[in-house]
């Protein structure tokens, strides 16, 4: 009997409660439970972590559109070069040796683990941000409530978006944690809009990447499926539970569980 049947929705639903609680970030450690779990390589578990995230992603970029709080062009732009991109991560993810895939993506999650708990620990003890910085490019015209456009804003969402692809493309991460910091920096949306608007460029990056690896026979259907489906039954539940928690606490929780789990693939890395 393959035990992965059973395995995968049970993976899938930690990791959608991990993405209720945390937001769509949480799904950066689908990939590691993969590996570690089912012991798949970092080339074989990118395409099942989109296809969850796409899942997931969808459906808060959906509530995002219906509360008018996603800036759906911006959303597009990035989305069409993270498109473009995201082929390229996927055909360099076949191309390189699992023990260094798994290196990169342990820095990755070191950066993202220690990011995230910084700006708990700021959050907690109402530590603000250093505010003396220029305009961002892309402003929000409020009259409109929408975003007034410029080459510079094109351009700096156009490269996020394609930074974004490649990445989740060559580890199956989604990119969340580069596109919401591109987000905060180049506009000045508040910040649901901006998990919104981040939500919409993932479900369209990770279906993409998905559809991908589908065409290209890189997809399990049989882990997959399951995994995706346990995703979004923990995403609606995480997203009832997190109600009930203090975010930045959670957040803080959350950080120093990936900052193990990124000591855990380095050591599995060298050792591959």
């Amino acid at each position: 009997m393959d035990f992965s049947i059973l395995i995968s929705p049970s993976l899938g639903i930690l990791v959608g409660i991990l993405m209720g609680l945390t937001g769509a970030g949480g799904g950066i450690l689908s990939v590691p439970l993969l590996v570690f779990a089912l012991h798949l390589p970092v080339a074989e578990a990118a395409p099942i972590s989109l296809s969850a995230i796409a899942l997931a992603a969808g459906v808060g970029a959906l509530l995002g559109f219906k509360n008018n709080i996603l800036r759906y062009k911006a959303a597009g732009l990035m989305a069409i070069f993270g498109l473009l991109f995201s082929p390229i991560g996927l055909w360099l993810a076949g191309k390189i040796p699992n023990g260094p895939l798994l290196i990169i993506f342990s820095t990755i999650l070191f950066y993202v683990s220690i990011r995230l708990y910084r700006q708990a620990h700021k959050a907690i003890h109402g530590i603000a941000d250093f505010d003396n910085k220029p305009p961002p490019p892309c402003l929000l015209d409020k009259s409109v409530g929408k975003l007034a456009w410029n080459v510079p804003c094109a351009r700096a969402l156009m490269f996020s978006g394609g930074l974004a692809g490649l990445l989740s493309g060559l580890l199956g991460v989604g990119g969340g944690f580069a596109i919401v910091p591109a987000l905060k920096r180049y506009t000045d949306l508040p910040t649901k809009s901006v998990v919104a608007t981040s939500l919409g460029v993932l479900a369209i990056v990770a279906s993409g990447g998905t559809l991908f690896s589908v065409i290209s026979g890189k997809f399990d259907l049989a882990i997959a499926t399951p995994f995706a489906t346990g995703a979004l039954a923990g995403l609606l539940v995480g997203r009832s539970i997190g109600k009930k928690l203090s975010g930045p606490r959670l957040q803080q929780l959350f950080a120093i569980t990936a900052f193990a789990v990124a000591i855990s693939l380095l050591f599995k890395g060298f050792h591959s």
